[in-house]
């Protein structure tokens, strides 16, 4: 309750470009809210470091914090990064021996590194593990898995056989290929065929680290990796499609990342990516209509509920666009409250901020990735 708190005040200063206070900021520092990513930097006068918000190390005693706009500012004042948060580099950004590694396991159908491999390779093995289970919510090793599985998964639907599938796939018996596939999968290798699976990829933007999943239909999910109803979206999809979910890319999934590219580059305004929301039937004529907004345009609620032809809907409207799944794609961002102000936005209103000023063409020079323009007003 307390960080809800915290999170509302700070929005009603936003909105309202009210002060943003040091007990505010040292709050957000405590419990390390990522909401406040980009907002602010900490500096520690006794250490002579800086973090960021959701730094992880010990926290200092209030009085021995000093705060700053962006790195930048907290460098100039003499401090140096900490080696905890590496505020120097961009939230949630995957590290380049990562991606090797990433694009290493594409490469190799069946195959897997173990730790012998990884020091070979000279990365230590509890790193990968501690990455993997931060962004992933698993280990390195169960991620391979996943990823042999869903390989198998596929052949399977094709009508191949379960033991020649099997071994292709880096098992050495037929009984450990099934119980690794009904313990990760929830059902067995025989009953494939009336199953679906669901791919999900994690992708970098500009504005920090997104996930995505995709159907034979096309994408269902888009979001922020730090959106809070992330997991709860996970399993309304896997409910609603009887499907399991599990990390690798596929061919829609790759157009996204190249229409992404372009939309951040500021050269699409239009995509033409397959889509497939998952939700109720009003759910999804409301999103219908949110792609309706033009590019660089807004729209306030009550235009939205206009738009449906259903007046008294506004409320139920704002709820569905909070429901929307599909982010930048199904531009929920493009609604405002109807004074003009921003709104609520489940990857937060600096990134809601960011996109409308993108596409408006009004995207400062100095807006990097989290580094938004905010009015700090110091005691």
């Amino acid at each position: 309750m307390l960080i809800f708190r915290l999170l509302l005040t700070f929005t009603t200063m936003y909105l309202r470009k009210v002060e943003l206070t040091e007990e505010i900021m040292y709050q957000a520092l405590v419990h390390k809210d990522s909401t406040f990513e980009g907002i602010f930097i900490a500096a520690v006068r006794t250490t002579g470091i800086f973090c960021r918000p959701t730094c992880t190390a010990k926290k200092p005693k209030k009085e021995n914090v000093e705060f700053f706009p962006n790195t930048h500012a907290a460098i100039v004042h003499g401090y140096r990064p900490c080696k905890i948060c590496n505020p120097l580099h961009d939230a949630g950004e995957t590290p380049a021996f990562i991606q090797k590694l990433l694009e290493r396991i594409d490469t190799n159908d069946g195959v897997t590194i173990t730790d012998y491999n990884l020091r070979e390779m000279g990365v230590e093995p509890h790193t990968i593990r501690r990455w993997f289970q931060k962004q992933h919510g698993m280990t390195f090793h169960a991620y391979q898995r996943m990823l042999r599985i869903n390989s198998a998964f596929k052949q399977l639907q094709q009508a191949k056989k379960v033991g020649p599938v099997a071994f292709d796939s880096g098992y050495e018996s037929l009984s450990g290929f099934n119980d690794s596939f009904k313990n990760i999968l929830g059902f067995s290798p025989k009953e494939s065929k009336n199953k679906r699976i669901v791919n999900y990829c994690r992708l970098e933007t500009p504005i920090g680290p997104m996930i995505t999943c995709s159907t034979e239909e096309g994408i269902c999910l888009l979001e922020f990796t730090d959106r809070k109803m992330l997991e709860t979206e996970f399993k309304d999809i896997s409910k609603r499609l009887n499907a399991s979910i599990l990390p690798v890319e596929s061919l829609v999934i790759t157009q996204l990342k190249s229409q992404l590219k372009e939309y951040f580059d500021g050269k699409r305004k239009l995509f033409s990516i397959p889509l497939h929301p998952v939700g109720t039937d009003f759910q999804k004529s409301v999103w219908e209509e949110l792609q309706r907004i033009p590019y660089g345009s807004t729209r306030s609620y009550k235009q939205q509920a206009l738009a449906l032809n259903n007046l008294k809907a506004i409320r139920a409207v704002a709820q569905a666009n909070g429901m929307n799944k599909i982010s930048i794609l199904i531009p929920c961002h493009r609604v405002i409250g109807e004074d003009g102000h921003l709104t609520g936005y489940g990857g937060g209103l600096w990134r809601k901020k960011w996109l409308l000023n993108l596409e408006k063409g009004t995207l400062g020079e100095n807006e990097t990735k989290g580094q938004q323009k905010l009015l700090f007003s110091f005691k």
